[in-house]
């Protein structure tokens, strides 16, 4: 007998269809096994498909697997956004005080806050606590190979660990990573090399309300790049905080990412004055149906 799993997708840092970072969201997949669960994510062959599970722990409300179309994540940014969205319209839970969800996943609890925005509802998650590791001369040698240009001198790049692990590289400006090319069979196998998800790369504005551009590009996941990545804003927010980027007593921008894919996502950043990272937007629906397995 086919079992039928309710199936919502997500747009995430938006509230236009069409224009953020699209997450599947599976409920009641209980009765799915890893297996099947990772054939699903390679099937929608969308960055992430998600999963939700009965937590295992009081202190959250449901527990979530992520999976890109070739690998299951302990952490993702979008998918925890558009997970709690749909989670809440599905009527699957409500907030605890202070308007917020706790989801359980593979690098343990995060908190999702929930508030009422200039475009409707809007999600935040407070970053894991994220570590940095340095990239060794001959590894940015050959990101200069890959980008076919070096890195910005304002900050040498970095391994950023937040679950996903990220190589976060500023460049030196805007226009500079929109314009770029990246050689993605060579980043793949780089990226295999170097036990990490992908790359990050930014680069600034110099006026307007957009602080940066962002792209992320993880070809040896399945996703050579990803419209709009939560985990790699939070990550290049994290780096600029940890390489001194940031004023210290705090600072909240927007990013903007997905216009070299037809996207057009916008990220809310915040920087507290101990160098907490939190990173939302908006989210809405744009499929809903059953997947009968």
């Amino acid at each position: 007998m086919k079992q039928p799993h309710r199936y919502t997708v997500v747009d995430v840092f938006t509230a236009r269809p069409l224009a953020g970072n699209p997450v599947a969201v599976v409920f009641d997949a209980d009765g799915l096994d890893t297996e099947a669960m990772q054939a699903i994510a390679r099937w929608t062959n969308l960055s992430e498909t998600t999963f939700v599970l009965p937590p295992t722990v009081p202190e959250a409300d449901y527990r979530l697997r992520i999976f890109t179309p070739r690998n299951e994540l302990p952490f993702a940014g979008h998918p925890t956004l558009g997970s709690a969205h749909a989670f809440l319209e599905a009527k699957r839970g409500t907030l605890r005080d202070g308007g917020r969800l706790v989801q359980q996943c593979g690098v343990g609890l995060v908190d999702v806050t929930v508030e009422d925005g200039p475009e409707g509802r809007e999600l935040a998650f407070a970053l894991p606590s994220a570590q940095l590791a340095p990239l060794a001369a001959d590894d940015l040698a050959e990101l200069g190979r890959i980008l076919g240009r070096q890195p910005s001198p304002e900050a040498a790049p970095a391994i950023v660990d937040v679950g996903p692990r990220w190589v976060v590289l500023p460049l030196a400006d805007a226009a500079t990573v929109i314009d770029l090319q990246p050689d993605f069979a060579r980043l793949a196998a780089f990226e295999r090399r170097l036990g990490v998800t992908g790359l990050i790369v930014y680069g600034r504005y110099p006026q307007g309300e957009v602080s940066m551009e962002v792209r992320a590009f993880a070809p040896s996941s399945g996703v050579e790049e990803d419209p709009v990545c939560g985990s790699g804003n939070a990550s290049a927010a994290a780096f600029q905080w940890e390489r001194g980027l940031l004023p210290s007593d705090g600072i909240a921008y927007v990013a903007a990412q997905g216009r070299c894919v037809g996207r057009d996502g916008r990220v809310k950043v915040r920087v507290d004055a101990h160098g907490k990272v939190r990173v939302g937007g908006a989210c809405v629906s744009c499929v809903e149906g059953t997947l009968s397995l």
